[in-house]
């Protein structure tokens, strides 16, 4: 009995720099966990991301680190080489099985922290223009201009181009007028290019520009391009008050929009 408690304390003293060790890992790395994860939840706290994904990332983060300090500190008593293999193996199949959610889950993770769109910005992606409603680690969702709620999977979002409208402080728009081929060109282009200049929202730089881009079947086709300012007004406000103050200048001038004529030659 005594032999075993001998080689018990001579066991306990060989191991103790081991033990003592280890320890220092674990406290270290709970330390840790606890700091990143409240760093990270300052920093997404400053975003428009959910509390459910800012716990999630924060919780992901400190679990992160205390696995690898019990790791790091179980390396200090037996080769953990062979239990990092088996966890691979079964790491690799869960991962295959659920390749599409852990896609769609680092996509959101990448959108969280590059931000090129936040919650009630405006923005079009993968053939969608919106408002953005909601942004989680699964999918991104939005409600569409006709009203139709829209939830696209965070790595289609990724794998798109995003086009933000709310943070374009200035867009261009472009309308399409026809006059009639008697009409004088360049007061065609007065009229119109004073007519614009009244649209709310209307920046005179980059300067408006009309210009003549095609002779069509019935009438001379003018491309008429300006700036609006987005804070204003939007695109949709600005092309309906340019098409009506550009219709009520050329009627007041005596100017009339064409329509279409077709020429019917009956024979007998």
């Amino acid at each position: 009995m005594q032999e075993y408690i001998n080689t018990f304390i001579d066991n306990f003293i060989e191991g103790l720099p081991n033990i003592l060790t280890a320890l220092a890992i674990l406290i270290v790395s709970i330390y840790l966990a606890r700091v990143f994860s409240k760093i990270l939840r300052r920093a997404m706290g400053k975003s428009k991301a959910t509390q459910n994904v800012i716990n999630l990332l924060a919780d992901t983060t400190r679990w992160t680190i205390i696995i690898i300090g019990i790791i790091t500190a179980l390396q200090r008593f037996f080769d953990v080489t062979a239990f990092l293999a088996g966890l691979g193996i079964l790491g690799f199949t869960v991962g295959f099985a659920l390749q599409d959610v852990m896609k769609n889950f680092a996509a959101g993770i990448i959108l969280l922290i590059q931000q090129p769109f936040e919650v009630d910005e405006t923005i079009g992606v993968a053939g969608f223009d919106g408002t953005v409603l909601e942004i989680d680690l699964r999918a991104t969702e939005m409600r569409a201009l006709d009203g139709r709620i829209v939830s696209i999977p965070n790595a289609e979002v990724l794998a798109h181009p995003i086009v933000n409208y709310t943070r374009a402080e200035r867009r261009r728009i472009e309308l399409p007028v026809g006059v009639g081929y008697s009409t004088d060109t360049e007061t065609a282009r007065r009229i119109v290019l004073d007519a614009i200049q009244n649209v709310p929202g209307f920046v005179a730089e980059p300067a408006p520009m009309v210009g003549f881009s095609n002779f069509g079947d019935s009438a001379l086709q003018l491309d008429t391009y300006f700036w609006i300012d987005t804070s204003k007004t939007n695109p949709i406000a600005a092309k309906d008050s340019a098409f009506t103050l550009i219709k009520a200048s050329l009627d007041k001038e005596g100017i009339d929009i064409p329509f279409p004529i077709r020429t019917v030659i009956r024979q007998s």
